[in-house]
């Protein structure tokens, strides 16, 4: 009985060193993961054998009872065959469901990969019957939190090093779309060459971000109330709307000031206790909750976080005639000036 449910490193383990179940099912919003590997399902056959034992069918074209006969004849002058049901997310839960006939009993020399991209997987039954007899793989979305993480796990892979600046950085350029971030890093891998450190500036040169002028800067600029190189980060992001949109500079400043106002509360605040209570993952972050702490009390943090999410609503049309950048400049002003004048 296989293991409900992988990692998608893992599961990259598992097919580089030759371990197949009979059935996978790939499901999940972050469709980056899905499509990396349905390739490395591809490559499990050799170029040979691939002609006559590689099957890529579409769900909506096929009905399930020809995919499961296709699962239950045998390979041709090879071990294996595999067959890939792409688009089942296009289909109807019963429709879909109806192979469960087939996973609840595999056929050994078949390798069955049933993809739902950007969606979660439907079909009860079968849903049962892959998670007694395959692999299941939910492919989630990453989030703010677990980006820094992902990106500097992917650079150590590629056989790089990062400084942290550099991550905050790729974080705040890239978001959270996979595709966009192993893109950027493979462009640096590639300027760089295996066992370099990836700095501030080699992100600047190589992906077009600045080092001066980005979500990490000015989330440093708020921390310590430096008017000057807020505005003019804001005039440099108005400049350069393509590569800065507000929505992530917003949401960027909202986490620094949500985590600001939970380090307030912490229990323990000490290095280590902060980093725990705020998921941090250098210490050098600690200390610019602490240096933020200096220049804003409770109060004015509490004031804060409600002009931000009063931003978010005008930026989107509600109450407000204004361009973005007249709000977004708006917001900051507000941020630095802030009495905390909360009535309870």
């Amino acid at each position: 009985m296989a293991a409900p449910a992988v990692t998608y490193d893992s599961l990259c383990r598992q097919l580089a060193a030759g371990q197949f179940a009979p059935v996978y099912l790939l499901h999940g919003e972050e469709g980056y993961y899905i499509d990396d590997l349905v390739r490395r399902f591809e490559s499990i056959l050799s170029e040979e054998e691939r002609e006559f034992n590689l099957h890529v069918l579409y769900a909506p074209e096929v009905e399930p009872g020809a995919i499961m006969d296709l699962c239950m004849q045998y390979p041709m002058m090879a071990d294996r065959q595999v067959v890939i049901v792409k688009e089942a997310q296009a289909v109807s839960a019963d429709r879909i469901n109806k192979l469960y006939r087939y996973v609840s009993s595999p056929v050994n020399t078949t390798v069955l990969v049933i993809c739902f991209r950007g969606v979660q997987a439907k079909g009860k039954e079968l849903l049962a019957a892959v998670r007694s007899k395959g692999v299941n793989f939910e492919s989630k979305k990453l989030s703010e939190y677990n980006a820094p993480a992902v990106i500097g796990d992917f650079i150590k892979n590629k056989g790089l090093k990062a400084e942290q600046k550099a991550l905050e950085m790729l974080r705040d350029y890239v978001g959270t779309d996979l595709s966009r971030l192993y893109n950027e890093i493979d462009k640096l891998t590639t300027a760089l060459g295996a066992g370099a450190t990836v700095t501030a500036a080699d992100v600047e040169r190589n992906i077009g971000l600045s080092k001066d002028y980005n979500n990490f800067e000015l989330v440093d600029a708020l921390a310590v109330k430096d008017t000057g190189k807020v505005f003019r980060i804001a005039e440099y992001f108005r400049a350069n709307p393509k590569n800065n949109p507000l929505v992530v500079s917003a949401s960027t400043i909202f986490s620094f000031f949500a985590d600001l106002m939970a380090a307030y509360y912490c229990a323990d605040k000490s290095e280590s206790g902060m980093m725990a209570e705020l998921k941090l993952r250098w210490p050098g972050q600690v200390k610019r909750y602490r240096t933020a702490m200096q220049y804003y009390n409770a109060f004015q943090v509490i004031e804060i976080i409600a002009a931000i999410r009063r931003y978010d609503a005008m930026s989107k049309g509600v109450g407000s005639r204004q361009t973005d950048h007249q709000l977004f400049r708006d917001l900051l002003f507000h941020i630095l000036t802030a009495p905390g004048n909360i009535k309870f």
